[in-house]
Order: structure tokens, then sequence, then C-alpha cells
């Protein structure tokens, strides 16, 4: 299902795609990891922005919050005359901005990937309390739900979400060992989990944002929910590998390096 119009034109149909999230100067999260995994994925991405930070590899030093009528005019602006087919959400900046998204999205029946981003790969904190109580907006109306452990743990472990009737995807980087396990679960149970060796590397800023993209492109795609996760979980792991090297803490990964993925 989409939220039309379509173009009229006669090319082949892009797979549109909304971000709804921060905006990284840095380049290595945010919307701009989004757009760049959009484009490696073969769709067309597009972009409400919530937030203004001025991050680096080594931390965020400033965060300047869009007005919320100002995010619904954005995603009006693409809603109206681009539509889309599915959604991602990642940095929400206050609990107000969380109400007004969560007031528009619950009209479109499109899939919605709701990443609950609270703290940056740097360890400035992104969502206060207030905003993080807000978050249950979001669950309500999302298809998923990707929270990383210490995420997890703070919006109250599995039965909370899952109350919600969305599924959950259980990002296990954060745990320790080198076998990283991430598991997806239904209202029902558990569906499915992957294993994967730990990859050393310290260009993991954006794998959280990456990660939610790229399931979204997949569920706009037609995918069914365990196959895009399987899709965008190599997806991340090939664009961690391929990072360019980037700065001197936590840097970019290497989406626009990852080719003939599709």
């Amino acid at each position: 299902m989409t939220s039309e119009p379509h173009s009229e034109s006669t090319s082949p149909r892009y797979v549109r795609v909304l971000s709804i999230a921060g905006s990284d100067s840095g380049g290595g999260a945010g919307i701009q990891a989004d757009l760049k995994t959009f484009a490696a994925l073969g769709c067309y991405g597009m972009t409400a922005i919530t937030a203004i930070t001025a991050q680096n590899t080594q931390g965020v030093r400033a965060i300047h919050g869009v007005p919320p009528e100002m995010l619904r005019a954005q995603i009006d602006a693409v809603v109206e005359d681009i539509g889309v087919d599915a959604v991602k959400i990642g940095m929400i900046g206050s609990a107000k901005t969380a109400d007004a998204v969560a007031d528009y999205l619950k009209r479109l029946a499109v899939p919605i990937v709701f990443d609950p981003v609270m703290i940056a790969t740097s360890g400035a904190e992104l969502a206060d309390a207030q905003t993080i109580s807000a978050f249950e907006q979001l669950m309500a109306i999302a298809s998923l739900v990707t929270p990383n452990l210490p995420e997890l743990e703070a919006l109250g472990g599995t039965k909370p979400i899952l109350a919600h009737g969305c599924h959950l995807l259980v990002k296990g980087g954060h745990g320790a060992g080198d076998d990283i396990v991430d598991r997806l679960m239904s209202p029902r149970g558990q569906v499915r989990e992957w294993h994967g060796e730990r990859i050393d590397t310290t260009h993991t800023h954006g794998t959280g944002c990456t990660l939610a993209s790229a399931i979204a492109c997949g569920l706009g795609q037609g995918l069914a929910i365990d196959l895009a996760i399987e899709r965008a979980i190599s997806f991340v792991r090939i664009a961690l590998i391929e990072a360019p090297g980037l700065g001197a803490g936590h840097g970019p990964m290497g989406q626009q390096n990852v080719v003939d993925f599709q």
C-alpha cells in the first residue's frame, strides 16, 4: 500500500522512502546516512528534518530542534506531491515532535520503521526522558521498532513494545563477545534471529540509521519483513567493511561503496 500520488513519468517507478530524522553535519548518521542508503538500494529518498546537529566523528557540538509546524510542512510537501511507499523514523528531538509525527503518520497506510534514537555513537544524548516517554505514540503506529540493547532497556523491555502490535528487531551490537545476535520478534513471539561475527572497526557512525533505512527500503519494495531485515543486515556489514576511513573518532560507513547489491 502506498501514499499517492504517483508520477506520470513513463520511466521505471521508484520506491519512495521518507526519512523523518535529524541532520548530521558530518554526514555519518541521520538523514545523510539514510539518503545514501536509499540511493544504494535503488529507492527515491525524501526527508523531513526534525533537528539540525553540528557534529563530526568525535561528537555532537550543538543541536537545534526544528519546530513541529515546520516538520509537518515538510512531510505535507512530499506526501501531497511525490507520495510515499515507506517511512523511516530516526532522531525525534522532542516530545512535541513525536506527537506531531505520530498524528500525521497514522493517516498513511505504508510500512513505518522506527529507530528509537536516544544516544549518538559518540555518547551524546539525543532524547530526554519526556521524549522517550512520547515514543509510545510512535511505537503504536510503527510496523517495526529497532532498538539496540540500551534503548530496549530504556523502553521497558520487549513486552511493552510488542504490546503495541508491532514487530520488534532487537539489535545485538552492544552485547558482549564477538557473536552479534539480532532477534526479530512479533506479538506472537520470536520469529527469527541472525548471527554475525563482530567487525573490528571504529567506523560505526550511523549503523542504526543505515539498518533502519535499508529495512524501510525493503518493505517499500515489497519484501517480507524477515527478508528485508536479512538484506539490511548484509548491507550494513558490507558498508562497515567499505568505510572510507574518515575522521579521528567514530567514522562514517561506506554506504556509497556498496555496489551491485540489489
